[in-house]
C-alpha cells in the first residue's frame, strides 16, 4: 500500500468511526409517526382540533368552506333526476314550510336546522324554504357564515334529497329550496 491509500483508508475509517452496522436489511414501508408527549404543544393543539371538530346533532361543528353572499348554491344526491332539479330551481315545487335563521348563533342555527328538518321530513313534507340570509355585515361579498354552514349541514343531513338557491321572489341566494326524501308508506 502506498502512503495516499492509507492516508485516504485512514481518513474513511476516521469518517466512519461511530457507524453502526445495521442488523436488517429490509426497508419499512408502513410509517408510524411517533405520538407526541402528552406535555408537548403538539398533542395539547392535536387535542385541541379534535374537541373542535366535534359533532352535534349529527352535524359536525369543523370549520367549513366560506362561500361568498352572492354565490348560488345547487346540491343533489346521486339519482336526483334532472328535471326535478330544475323544477326546485325555478321554484315550481311548492315549499310547505320555512325556518328563517337571521339573528342566530352558529350554534343556535345548526340546532335549529336539525329539528327543523327532521321535523318537516317525519311531517312528510316534500319541499321547505331555509332563510340564512347573505351575510352577517352590510359589505357587499362579505362572507356569509351561517350560509356556508347550512350548506355544509343540509349536505350531512340523510333526509336532504336536493337543494338549491331560491327564486328572487322567494329570497334569491339568501335562502334555499330544500327538498326532502319522502319516506315510503307502509
Amino acid at each position: 500500500m502506498t502512503d495516499d491509500s492509507k492516508s485516504e483508508r485512514s481518513q474513511f475509517l476516521e469518517a466512519m468511526a461511530g457507524v453502526k452496522r445495521l442488523r436488517q436489511d429490509r426497508a419499512r414501508l408502513t410509517k408510524k409517526a411517533p405520538r407526541p408527549a402528552r406535555d408537548s404543544v403538539q398533542y395539547r393543539r392535536e387535542a385541541a382540533e379534535k374537541e373542535h371538530e366535534r359533532v352535534v346533532d349529527g352535524l359536525s361543528t369543523a370549520a367549513v368552506e366560506i362561500i361568498e353572499s352572492e354565490q348560488e348554491l345547487l346540491f343533489a344526491s346521486p339519482g336526483v333526476q334532472i328535471r326535478q332539479m330544475q323544477k326546485l330551481r325555478r321554484g315550481h315545487i311548492p315549499w310547505q314550510a320555512g325556518l328563517d335563521l337571521h339573528g342566530y348563533t352558529l350554534d343556535q342555527a345548526r340546532e335549529e336546522l336539525y329539528r327543523f328538518i327532521n321535523d318537516s321530513a317525519n311531517g312528510k313534507l316534500r319541499c321547505v324554504l331555509v332563510v340564512h340570509g347573505k351575510a352577517s355585515g352590510s359589505d357587499a361579498g362579505s362572507p356569509a357564515l351561517i350560509k356556508s354552514h347550512v350548506n355544509d349541514w343540509l349536505r350531512q343531513l340523510p333526509q336532504v334529497l336536493a337543494f338549491c338557491s331560491c327564486a328572487p321572489q322567494d329570497g334569491g341566494t339568501g335562502a334555499l329550496y330544500v327538498l326532502l326524501r319522502q319516506k315510503p308508506s307502509r
